[in-house]
């Protein structure tokens, strides 16, 4: 057998443009394939940017919200009434707006702010600069430093700019485990602020945070909210809540799913016609191995080898192409948000190897077909 496979490499690779081809077609599908579901789990991940970031284990919200953006006011009461469910350890407010900020310069620019409870600070992100206790000063804030901090221009502790007309200074610069979706910079103050310095209805918490006193508590806190008319999730079913807006209810999981088959049918379409021009004009040495005693399962695993070596190093080429590529966008373009995940790569090995099972079947109906008097006739 190991004959017959070193055989089989050996036609293979002999005809260098053929090789060339065969790799080049799976290359491109694979490359296109990886870096179209990447993109979409980058962008699926910023999607659930705040929620990460928090890192509360339940949110409790308004039934009809979808993202964690697109948050629906809660009155009081709410608050309230979560703080006295049996298995709720603590509950705090958490506010989410967005507001256009008066820069030095005087520039306006968009951002993001968040509102943590005055009391606990839940929520509040890891400080580079400065200190978490500044963020009670007059008119405190804490910037974000991610990819969208050169919007803000550059800002320094002491820096100060205008929110609505009121007055704001950076006391703080912080980290946070992931950016925004939308390229909107990001600042942190406490809750009253927030809601002092933006305009805002009636009900003005976004959101309950809420930590369970154990994992048991959470379905009867889900239950217990349930029955006041608003939805409690863990922070898991929160991001897929999330992630499911934007696959199911935009135009977005569409046009990903649509670029992958195309790039399935490209990768298809390029390697099965080179990989059956490649039987084809060997089959006189198929054909002679047959004549010396080759039985036709031995002239099937050729064929198996031929077409798994050349997916396998197709496979390999474009995700390395493809992890070039995106570590090369995200030196230049710092937001860049495409992430090679294993979803990813278990969606182009499946594709790549039925890819290879097409182009075998293919070479092999016409290996079995060929008899060795046709060709030592010819």
């Amino acid at each position: 057998m190991k004959g017959i496979l070193r055989i089989a490499y050996k036609l293979l690779v002999n005809d260098k443009g053929k090789f060339a081809a065969l790799l080049l077609g799976i290359t491109f599908a694979v490359f296109l394939m990886v870096q179209m579901t990447s993109m979409f789990s980058g962008v699926l991940k910023r999607s659930s940017s705040t929620v990460i970031n928090v890192g509360a284990k339940m949110w409790i919200m308004d039934p009809a919200v979808n993202t964690v953006a697109n948050s629906i006011g809660m009155p009081d009461y709410v608050l309230d009434a979560v703080r006295s469910i049996n298995g709720v350890k603590h509950a705090v407010p958490l506010f989410s707006g967005g507001a256009l900020v008066k820069l030095r310069s005087g520039v306006y620019q968009s951002v993001t702010v968040i509102g943590l409870d005055d009391t606990s600070l839940f929520g509040r992100p890891a400080l580079l600069e400065g200190r978490i206790e500044d963020i009670y000063a007059e008119n405190g804030f804490i910037v974000v430093k991610d990819a969208e901090f050169r919007k803000l221009e550059n800002p320094a502790l002491g820096t100060e700019f205008e929110l609505n007309d009121h007055r704001g200074k950076i006391v703080g610069i912080a980290q946070v485990a992931s950016s925004g979706l939308f390229g909107i910079p990001t600042l942190y103050t406490t809750y009253k602020r927030a809601i002092q310095y933006l305009p805002s209805p009636r009900f003005t918490v976004s959101y309950i945070l809420v930590e369970p006193k154990d994992a048991d508590a959470i379905e009867h806190i889900k239950q217990q909210v349930g029955s006041l008319g608003y939805q409690a999730l863990t922070e898991d079913e929160f991001i897929q809540k999330t992630s499911d807006f934007y696959k199911y209810q935009t135009g977005m999981g569409t046009t990903i799913l649509i670029m992958t088959a195309i790039s399935f049918i490209v990768g298809l379409s390029i390697s099965g016609q080179t990989f059956y021009t490649f039987i084809l004009e060997n089959l006189d040495k198929f054909g002679a191995l047959k004549a010396i005693g080759a039985k036709g399962h031995e002239l099937v695993y050729m064929i198996l080898f031929q077409a798994g070596f050349t997916a396998l190093t197709g496979f390999g080429l474009g995700i390395g192409l493809c992890t070039l590529m995106i570590a090369l966008a995200k030196l230049r373009i710092p937001d860049y948000t495409a992430i090679v995940t294993l979803g990813s790569l278990l969606l182009a090995f499946v594709m790549v190897l039925i890819i290879a099972g097409i182009s075998s079947y293919i070479g092999v109906r016409k290996v079995l077909k060929i008899e060795p008097f046709d060709i030592f006739r010819g």
